[in-house]
């Protein structure tokens, strides 16, 4: 397949696996990924020529870059004696020690050739190790210490690797000259990437100085700087690219720049452009991992001198090894931390397996595996190269379905599973819709999540249009609180279990089957005292059903389209060519459907207001929301069914546009209250006005565009 079709066939399925992930939420995407991956290459036989260099620039060196941008600079700081400890002593307790286990217990592999393959399954997803720790409610300095040991680990495993490697190809290990190799390749990337980001910032600092202020230029600088310090520590000084850019990454963060202050714009556009790389990134690697197993396996699968049961229990045998290497590491870290502090929390082997657990394996271990040669020096085949693939890709998924089937049954707080590859927004959804920490509201009022602060001012917004409504004025209005009122209930329903939900689609439910009697009541007396033609009650009446059936459909199926809805829709636009195509009729049906609707919509008020007044019906056990929605909606309708609107197109957008500024005034001041009361934390306003931001510079896009039109 050639390589743009490639690309776009990638991209396209990232999309998919993460509209699949929506629905399959127990399933983390990046195994949605490789399964997509491998049903890609089985029915359409795609093929993908991984080469490692070019593997390694453009996918590991942006996502270590990005990984060491990311990380809290404080608790890299406080915990950076353990972090590298971490980072470099446990992965080479991990390649020694593992190499040798997977030596004794599978003999066939030989001793080089399995200190390789620990050495290149020592590397984590450092996404996948927070956003597990978080859902399980590691203490913080274990997380920090998981995290922080993710995103060194990978240039640590990755020179043990090419080191065991090069033993088993060569058969031969000099031990001085690898130390040697060791400290100049780490060292000298070290210096590399340090340097180059200084520069770099030079350069960008002069740059703003002189007026070279471009968003566009400046991100673009930023996203190809990776890719530039790799690079040039690999082919011009011989030196770890991933040690630079993890390096540079790190030291990006660290600086004190003014950039936020004197830029703000382009620190926002910064980072979700960087959100979107990774997200795509990430996921084609996962992609490629799918489309690669067959190439990983097949050999194992057709060899004849290898049970394919075998393989499986030694990708359990391997996969057990480092489990349990983590573990006691991380017992041993939090005993020691006990003996030395007293007042710290005891050891913990549920909270030290859990860690052990959260060590998922992703795209480093996936591009190192395949760089190992098919043959030695001597000419002969590399030992058991097709099992230690096997086993590799076998690692990787086993340690993601471990991550996903176990972790919750441990959790004391089950969180949605991430890893780079997932939704760039999925991380502060887990957060915002999660407790807060830092800010203990202790004896105030109880803390909202960010869902539930969305829906208080979101109403205090409907509250200011609602005081600003005027007989001129009113189409927008209602237009705009229709809106609103569609948001809370989106917000509503996201943010409710299903057994709170069920009582509150059932009331609203009930009031719509009242309301919708009441229109077809309203609207045969029209029929009977010859107010309107019969065709046109006919055609509402038909309408009015079809609203009924959507309705109780939506009741008892919810989720994706049913072929009944599709099949309405199609009935509808239908509906709507015949009426085109009969322009004569047309034009009188229209004036005389919206009359309909004026009066219908009118009835149905009336019979909700009726209904509520019953002896038999409590009004107070009806979700209020439910009903105020219901009759804003037929407000809407009946403003927007008048036919004598002299309102021009221009006047109703500067209405809407003067109703929104003041909503969103509102909006702020509800945030501030909630802020000062209390009710939510500095970390759930930043992001409630961050979206209330948003909402104001689109607005002011719009005006600009309408101008400029």
């Amino acid at each position: 397949m050639p390589i743009i079709e490639l690309v776009i066939l990638l991209a396209c399925l990232v999309l998919l696996s993460n509209v699949l992930s929506h629905y399959l939420v127990a399933i983390p995407v990046s195994l949605i990924q490789v399964g997509l991956g491998l049903g890609v290459a089985l029915l359409l036989n795609v093929q993908v020529k991984l080469q490692t260099d070019w593997f390694m620039l453009v996918f590991i060196a942006p996502m270590l870059y990005n990984d060491g941008r990311e990380f809290p600079k404080q608790e890299l700081w406080e915990l950076r004696g353990a972090i590298f400890a971490n980072a470099i002593v446990l992965v080479f307790i991990t390649t020694i020690l593992g190499g040798f286990l997977i030596h004794v217990l599978i003999p066939t592999i030989p001793l080089a050739v399995g200190i390789a393959l620990a050495a290149i399954l020592s590397p984590t997803d450092p996404i996948a190790v927070q956003s597990i720790s978080e859902g399980v409610k590691l203490p913080k300095e274990i997380l920090h210490l998981v995290s922080g040991e993710s995103l060194i680990n990978d240039a640590s495993g990755l020179i043990g690797f090419k080191y065991a490697l090069a033993a088993a190809v060569t058969g031969t290990f000099v031990l001085g000259e690898a130390v040697g190799d060791f400290f100049y390749i780490s060292l000298v990337g070290l210096a590399v990437g340090l340097a180059l980001i200084t520069i770099i910032q030079l350069i960008r600092d002069v740059l703003r100085r002189e007026g070279i202020n471009d968003i566009v230029f400046n991100v673009v600088l930023q996203i190809l700087t990776p890719f530039a310090i790799y690079f040039i520590a690999e082919e011009w000084f011989h030196a770890s690219g991933v040690v630079a850019v993890v390096a540079a990454g790190v030291l990006s963060h660290l600086q004190n720049s003014h950039e936020s202050e004197d830029a703000p714009e382009l620190r926002l556009v910064t980072e979700r452009v960087w959100n979107v790389v990774v997200y795509l990134l990430n996921g084609i690697v996962f992609l490629i991992l799918g489309i690669e197993l067959p190439a990983a396996t097949q050999a194992t699968i057709k060899g004849a001198h290898t049970n394919t049961f075998h393989a499986v229990f030694d990708v359990l045998i391997v996969w057990g090894i480092l489990l349990l290497i983590r573990v006691a590491w991380t017992y041993a870290y939090m005993l020691f931390n006990w003996l030395r502090h007293h007042k710290k929390a005891k050891p913990s082997l549920r909270i030290a397996a859990l860690s052990g657990l959260s060590g998922v394996r992703g795209a480093i271990t996936m591009a190192g595996v395949f760089t190992i040669p098919t043959v030695v020096a001597s000419g002969k085949a590399f030992p058991e190269r097709a099992l230690v693939l096997f086993i590799a890709a076998g690692v990787i998924i086993v340690s993601l379905v471990a991550a996903a089937a176990i972790l919750p049954l441990m959790a004391a707080k089950s969180l949605p599973f991430v890893t780079r590859g997932s939704s760039p927004d999925e991380d502060d959804a887990v957060l915002a819709d999660g407790t807060d920490d830092g800010d203990d509201s202790s004896g105030q009022l109880p803390q909202l999540t960010y869902k539930q602060a969305r829906i208080y001012i979101l109403q205090l917004a409907i509250q200011n249009i609602e005081e600003h409504r005027r007989p001129a004025n009113q189409r927008a209005a209602y237009d705009l609180i229709l809106d609103q009122q569609f948001q809370i209930r989106r917000l509503e329903v996201a943010s409710q279990t299903a057994d709170e939900l069920a009582p509150m689609l059932t009331d609203e439910l009930e009031l719509r089957l009242v309301a919708l009697n009441g229109e077809r009541a309203a609207v045969r007396e029209m029929i009977a005292n010859k107010q309107t033609s019969k065709l046109a009650g006919q055609v509402y009446l038909r309408r009015v059903d079809r609203r009924e059936q959507r309705f109780l459909q939506a009741a008892h199926r919810q989720g994706l389209p049913t072929l009944r809805s599709l099949r309405l829709l199609l009935t509808r636009a239908m509906q709507g060519i015949r009426l085109w195509l009969a322009p004569g009729d047309s034009e009188e049906l229209r004036v005389a459907l919206l009359d309909i609707q004026r009066e219908a919509s009118k009835a149905a008020i009336k019979a909700l207001s009726q209904y509520l007044k019953q002896a038999n019906v409590d009004e107070q056990q009806f979700d209020r929301q439910a009903l105020y929605h219901l009759i804003v909606h037929y407000r809407n309708r009946i403003e927007n069914a008048k036919n004598d609107h002299t309102l021009s197109r221009d006047d109703y957008e500067q209405q809407l546009h003067g109703l929104r500024i003041k909503s969103l005034g509102a909006e702020r001041a509800g945030v501030q209250h909630l802020l000062e009361s209390g009710q939510i934390s500095l970390r759930t306003a930043a992001k409630l006005r961050q979206f209330i931001n948003y909402s104001e510079n689109l607005l002011m896009l719009n005006d600009i565009e309408a101008d400029e039109d």
